[in-house]
């Protein structure tokens, strides 16, 4: 006979950025008030943007992780990052000007101001581990979410329970490996015990199920593919609230 799902948990694992947290404004903005804090002109926006998508991606593909097999401090990855960001947009700085505003950079990316907590974020992880479940982060993020950015903005470990973030861990979603890390961390339990949530069918969905556990996605922003998300089966709601709803009504069944 089926059971409710929310019965069978032990765990919940919520991916973050998208999911728990969001930028504030767009990354042209930080990158204009650095240059400008050193008295020089904005970059321009979409210049910029679109530079620092193809040195991300750049980046990404040959120092994954943010250069952890590559044993690169973050600080170097991103400062690589940064300055072919401002090269592919069409920007060169000398050397002390760069490294004023890369420092700039570096630092508020550091730091809580760039983002924001989404409101039913800390009541849906309290409520989860107030169900006697484990709670834990699955990230593509590097050392500082989990060191600084997340306590600074206040989901701390009261609000969850471990943390497993690529550049830490030297595995990235949608490596399955990461998923498997994380059933190690919440105590080696069973994939069918875990729900994973996320807002990404092919590092978020697919991966969480392949293993075996259970996945549900979030569309908080309306995109055009959460329509091809639920027609390959995925449960897809507007966000925490939805989920909490779904899972306390028993609908859900296993």
């Amino acid at each position: 006979m089926a059971v409710s799902l929310l019965s069978k948990l032990r765990c919940i694992t919520v991916d973050v950025t998208g999911t728990l947290i969001a930028y504030k404004g767009e990354l042209g903005d930080y990158y204009c008030m650095a240059a400008k804090a050193i008295g020089l002109p904005c970059p321009d926006y979409k210049r910029v943007h679109e530079g620092f998508k193809l040195a991300y991606t750049d980046m990404a593909q040959k120092y994954p992780c943010f250069g952890f097999h590559a044993k690169m401090p973050n600080i170097v990855w991103w400062k690589t990052c940064v300055r072919d960001s401002f090269v592919k947009a069409g920007y060169e700085y000398d050397e002390e000007t760069f490294e004023k505003i890369f420092r700039r950079i570096y630092s508020t990316f550091g730091s809580a101001a760039p983002y924001s907590v989404f409101e039913d974020s800390r009541p849906f992880l309290r409520w989860a581990r107030s169900k006697g479940l484990i709670v834990g982060l699955v990230s593509n993020a590097e050392y500082r979410y989990q060191e600084v950015i997340l306590p600074a903005l206040g989901l701390t470990k009261a609000e969850w329970d471990f943390g497993v973030f690529s550049g830490i861990e030297g595995i990235e979603k949608p490596d399955p490996r990461i998923y498997k890390l994380a059933l190690e961390r919440a105590g080696n339990i069973a994939p069918e015990e875990v729900l994973h949530i996320g807002d990404s069918m092919r590092i978020d969905y697919a991966p969480a199920k392949s293993i075996g556990m259970h996945a549900l996605l979030l569309d908080r922003f309306k995109t055009e593919a959460a329509k091809d998300w639920t027609e390959a089966g995925a449960i897809v709601l507007p966000d925490l609230v939805a989920v909490q709803q779904l899972l306390e009504s028993d609908k859900l069944k296993c």
